[in-house]
């Protein structure tokens, strides 16, 4: 009998692991190449721009001001006059930023939300988790950012290596991001003990009280 039901029970495991690799997949080609579609329709360049959404639906360029923003007051607050438009942070006397679609976090995010409505876990602790998730990339995307106009402000020769300092801050951001759902899905997942072993316990202490 327990072989039996541990087959089930592995079949079921089997089952649920593969669907949710197939939500994570499809889930996350769906966010990311969706941003990547409408980056092309609000962006004046791309294929599929639209005007008017552009002029009324431009979340992108919303989120390169969120980003800049307070990106370029950390890095005032540090001694260093800091000016911006739309897309570049220029430090005087310090590095020129450009804050492309590749800049902005939306692929991790993408990456963060396919995963977290694919992982069987209440709405309750999937809604706690993506915005968590989501405020804790956008938070370190700012730290990102003026990070590396202070680091390039301060030491003017590291700014030929500028790619490899860009690189160490985006692998540092996937960490923290798996760190996270590492103990998110710890505090989801539960182990359940088989029904018959709780009815076993209760007849032998049954049985131990008649005794």
């Amino acid at each position: 009998m327990n072989e039996i039901q541990n087959a089930a029970a592995k079949k079921q495991a089997d089952k649920k692991a593969i669907k949710f690799i197939i939500s994570l997949f499809v889930l996350y080609i769906l966010f990311s190449q969706g941003n990547l579609f409408m980056n092309s329709v609000m962006n004046p360049g791309g294929k599929y721009y639209n005007a008017f959404i552009a002029e009324n639906f431009d979340y992108i360029q919303g989120l390169k001001n969120a980003l800049i923003v307070p990106a370029v007051w950390i890095i005032k607050l540090f001694g260093f006059y800091a000016i911006h438009n739309e897309m570049d942070v220029m430090v005087v006397n310090g590095p020129l930023l450009r804050i492309n679609y590749s800049c902005l976090g939306l692929g991790v995010m993408s990456f963060l939300a396919a995963f977290v409505l694919s992982f069987p876990a209440s709405w309750k602790e999937t809604i706690k988790m993506l915005i968590i998730g989501i405020i804790t990339i956008y938070i370190l995307n700012i730290m990102r950012i003026s990070g590396l106009g202070l680091l390039f402000g301060f030491f003017q020769s590291q700014r030929n290596y500028f790619e490899y300092h860009h690189e160490i801050f985006n692998v540092i951001v996937y960490i923290i991001i798996f760190i996270i759902l590492f103990f998110w899905i710890k505090r989801n997942t539960k182990i359940r003990k088989p029904k018959e072993n709780v009815s076993d316990n209760q007849s032998d202490n049954t049985t131990a009280k008649l005794d």
